[in-house]
C-alpha cells in the first residue's frame, strides 16, 4: 500500500510539472519587456539580450512584444530607433537558431505632452490588433487623465495601463483602479509585484487587485538580469502560478 501511494504522489508531482505550474506556459506570451538592447533602461547590448530571452524560453514563454519606453527626453526612443534594435537582436537570434521566436515590437507610452503629439499625429506602435501600452508617472497621476483615455479609444486604440498596482498615489484610493477599468483601461499586472520586490505596500495594492479579478494581463517587464533571477526563482517554486494562475489572463489574446 505504500509503495502505490508513494507512486500516485509522484504521478500527481509530475502532472503538477508538466500542467505548468512550475513555468509559464499558462502565461504564453510575455507583452511588456525591455530586451531590446542599448535604447532604454533595459537591456544594454544584444548579448544580454539573447541571454534574457532565451532565459525566458526556458520558462516556458513562446512569444514576445517587446516594449522600450517612449519617455520624453528622457528615452525619446522613435520608430527607427526601435527597428535598429529590433533588427541587431533578430539578426543575433538567426545566427542562434532562435529566428521562429516570434517577438513584435512596440512601445511603453509614457502618458505626457510627447504622447499627446505622438496621439494626435498617430505615430505610433500598437500591439497587434491595436492595444497600447501606457504607463503614468511614479509622483502623480498625469493632468487630464480620462480625457487622455478618451482620445485614445477615440483614436481606434486600445489602452493597457501598465503596472498600475506600482502607482502609488493610488494605493490609499482603490477605487482609482475600478475607475481606470471604468474609463476602458484594461490593466497588466507586473510579475514580481505579488512577491514584495517593489516593495511591501506595491504586494498589498497587487493582492487587492487579484482578489477582485482586476488584472486582464502579465508580464514580465524584465530590465536585467537580477530582476530575472527573482522571477525564476518565484516561477520555478510553484508559487507564482499558486498566487496567479487563477486569473483570467489575455496574453496570448493580443497576437
Amino acid at each position: 500500500m505504500k509503495i502505490v501511494y508513494v507512486e500516485r504522489i509522484l504521478v500527481m508531482f509530475n502532472l503538477f510539472r508538466k500542467s505548468g505550474y512550475t513555468n509559464l506556459e499558462w502565461v504564453g506570451a510575455d507583452i511588456h519587456s525591455h530586451l531590446l538592447p542599448g535604447i532604454d533602461d533595459g537591456a544594454a547590448d544584444v548579448t544580454t539580450s539573447l541571454l534574457l530571452l532565451t532565459k525566458l524560453l526556458s520558462l516556458g514563454l513562446k512569444e514576445f512584444i517587446l516594449t522600450p519606453h517612449i519617455y520624453d527626453e528622457v528615452f525619446p526612443n522613435t520608430h527607427q530607433t526601435i527597428d535598429r534594435a529590433h533588427d541587431r537582436l533578430y539578426l543575433e537570434m538567426e545566427q542562434t537558431g532562435l529566428a521562429d521566436v516570434y517577438t513584435h515590437s512596440s512601445a511603453e507610452y509614457m502618458l505626457g505632452e510627447k504622447f499627446d503629439s505622438l496621439l494626435e499625429q498617430e505615430d505610433l506602435r500598437p500591439f497587434p490588433s491595436n492595444y497600447l501600452l501606457v504607463e503614468m508617472p511614479w509622483l502623480a497621476e498625469p493632468f487630464q487623465l480620462e480625457q487622455t483615455i478618451e482620445r485614445i479609444i477615440s483614436k481606434g486604440y486600445k489602452p493597457i495601463m501598465a503596472h498600475p498596482e506600482r502607482y502609488n498615489f493610488y494605493s490609499s484610493q482603490m477605487k482609482k483602479y475600478h475607475e481606470l477599468k471604468e474609463m476602458g483601461c484594461l490593466l497588466q499586472l507586473n510579475l514580481l509585484s505579488p512577491t514584495g520586490y517593489y516593495g511591501k505596500q506595491v504586494a498589498i495594492v497587487t493582492h487587492y487587485l487579484v482578489k477582485n479579478n482586476m488584472y486582464d494581463f502579465l508580464g514580465t517587464d524584465l530590465h536585467h538580469i537580477q530582476q530575472l533571477s527573482k522571477i525564476t526563482k518565484y516561477i520555478k517554486s510553484g508559487q507564482a502560478y499558486k498566487d496567479l494562475g487563477h486569473l483570467t489572463i489575455k496574453n496570448t489574446e493580443l497576437l
